[in-house]
């Protein structure tokens, strides 16, 4: 936990982070790559070759986030990398991505104590999806896991007009929601879209830390937990 925090009891709204938060994200990747591997007929994708698109996938979605780059560039730019890489044809890597994103949304693997944690909170507080996924794979993984029964909002990026971390994605979240921010609680695992938009949206932020890393010295990190049912004693 950090220090100096607000009052917990101000907290009427979650925000949730869905990939590599809620859901295992890479879990889900392995077997939408390799499917779409056999259906081109790629033939395998290796642990190795996985390795490398997951490294490609962050550096292009860290460009997304800092604005460098529009959501279909990076979409597609990403497997043109990759393909480069391994003399594929890259003139694919369109109809690749947009089989991809249909593919994600076919394995659902929580993290631990992530459903029952959302569920636990339920009836205590407004709960928010808050997603830079793309429409066509959030839409069928909250779904397929049952958080679209649960949340009270989902906020896709493509629908929103904005991608976390702009404080712009935060004010439409506060508009159509009518709870002021300094009343929510981000929870996320990427200290760059969710720490990050929670700073710039004057959000208290809950850094979802496995892995335990160390915080950098340039974000505002006001709790910092290993497993998420953490939450539910932080919210008392």
């Amino acid at each position: 936990m950090g220090a100096g925090m607000k009052d917990n009891k101000q907290i009427k709204m979650l925000l949730w982070d869905v990939d590599g938060t809620l859901l295992d994200f890479l879990a889900a990747e392995r077997v939408a790559i390799r499917a779409c591997f056999e259906k081109f007929g790629f033939g395998e994708c290796s642990d190795e070759m996985l390795a490398e698109y997951s490294e490609i996938n962050r550096k292009y979605w860290k460009m997304l986030e800092r604005g460098e780059m529009t959501k279909h560039e990076i979409l597609v730019g990403r497997f043109h990398e990759f393909f480069g890489k391994h003399g594929i044809d890259a003139t694919v890597a369109e109809d690749f991505n947009s089989e991809y994103q249909i593919r994600l949304g076919d394995t659902i693997v929580f993290h631990e104590n992530a459903l029952e944690t959302v569920r636990e909170l339920r009836d205590r507080f407004i709960q928010c999806a808050v997603t830079n996924g793309t429409k066509i794979a959030q839409d069928k993984k909250l779904k397929a896991s049952g958080l679209a029964d649960i949340f009270d909002y989902v906020f896709i990026s493509e629908e929103v007009g904005f991608e976390k971390p702009a404080r712009e994605f935060f004010d439409v979240v506060a508009e159509r929601t009518g709870v002021d921010m300094d009343e929510a609680m981000i929870i996320g695992d990427s200290l760059t879209s969710d720490m990050k938009g929670g700073n710039n949206g004057g959000i208290i932020t809950c850094w979802y830390n496995p892995e335990g890393l160390d915080a950098p010295d340039d974000l505002r990190i006001d709790y910092d937990i290993r497993k998420l049912g953490e939450l539910v004693e932080i919210l008392g």
